[in-house]
């Protein structure tokens, strides 16, 4: 009886530490509702809760360019796993590399990729009752024209905002850059024909794109997206290439135990026909990718963008 008495103390410990994870998780996201960071952060959270087990909840807390949801991830909750960042290419690779500005969060040494969702791809996309029908016009017009042609970024540091000095450099064009506070005050002065083009996800205009408000002369990579057939910028500009992606990200203390659960659930997730119907309908493409394989990416992209960054002389205002 000693002895079975004894083998239960032992066993007692074991037995309260509870598989991950055993109550509700979170989502934060650093953008508002209605777009692709919050869609892809959805998409997560649902598939968290259908393959976990637990209720996960989407959590927006949107400003200085996804920082203050790092933040609150970072430094407002538990490193316990729980609560995870839905972290886009521009926060985890760009914002890193930018000087003149005082992060809350070191994304570098603070945060950690846990695993990627989906790519995103990017396009040049003009007014549809615009003059412009192909890259090679927008060239043309920009080379007669020196200093006139205007990009729209969605902000100073951006990737729309890189994406456009990328073409400016390549294609050795003098062209005019007009930061916007986001990504929809500059498709209303697109369309308005306040600005000449904007280099931009695809997720973000899909919905003009598909109602003839806008016109898509060129995707920014040379795969581009199933649903959205156009030639690439490449094929004027040789060489020229970005894309984006969309990833779950969380606190370097994170446990193991919990990087590899969230990074099932989003692998499980994406064999799904109707998690993978809806990321294509948006705009992205399904792409699953490992905490090893998304910190290969990561650190590419910063790669990238650093040089872009010093090469142009960007700085945060």
């Amino acid at each position: 009886m000693r002895r079975f008495l004894l083998a239960l103390l032992l066993l007692a410990p074991l037995a309260a530490q509870a598989e991950f994870p055993d109550r509700p998780l979170r989502v934060i996201v650093g953008f508002p509702a209605g777009g692709a960071g919050d869609l892809t952060a959805r998409v997560i959270a649902e598939m968290a809760s259908t393959v976990l087990g637990q209720n996960t909840v989407v959590e927006n807390r949107s400003g200085a360019n996804g920082m203050i949801a790092a933040d609150a991830v970072a430094h407002g909750s538990p490193p316990d796993g729980y609560t995870v960042l839905q972290c886009p290419m521009g926060t985890m690779t760009i914002s890193p590399n930018l000087p003149g500005q005082r992060l809350p969060v070191d994304m570098v040494t603070e945060m950690i990729p846990v695993a990627n969702l989906a790519l995103s791809t990017y396009g040049m996309v003009v007014r549809a009752n615009g003059p412009y029908r192909s890259v090679a016009d927008v060239l043309a017009a920009a080379r007669a024209n020196p200093g006139k042609l205007t990009f729209a970024s969605a902000g100073i540091g951006s990737a729309q905002h890189l994406s456009g000095e990328m073409l400016k450099r390549m294609a050795a064009i003098d062209i005019v850059h007009v930061p916007y506070r986001g990504g929809a005050p500059a498709i209303v002065d697109l369309l308005g024909g306040r600005v000449d083009f904007f280099i931009t996800n695809l997720a973000d205009v899909s919905g003009q794109i598909r109602d003839g408000s806008m016109r898509l002369l060129a995707v920014a990579d040379d795969v581009g997206h199933p649903g959205y057939p156009a030639p690439s910028i490449s094929a004027d500009v040789p060489g020229f290439s970005i894309s984006g992606w969309f990833a779950a990200c969380g606190p370097r203390a994170m446990p193991r135990e919990a990087v590899e659960a969230w990074a099932r659930a989003i692998r499980v997730g994406l064999e799904q026909p109707h998690f993978r119907q809806r990321l294509l309908d948006n705009g992205l493409t399904p792409m699953f990718e490992g905490p090893d394989a998304l910190a290969t990416r990561v650190e590419g992209n910063r790669r990238q963008f650093r040089e872009l960054i010093q090469a142009a002389g960007i700085r945060a205002e």
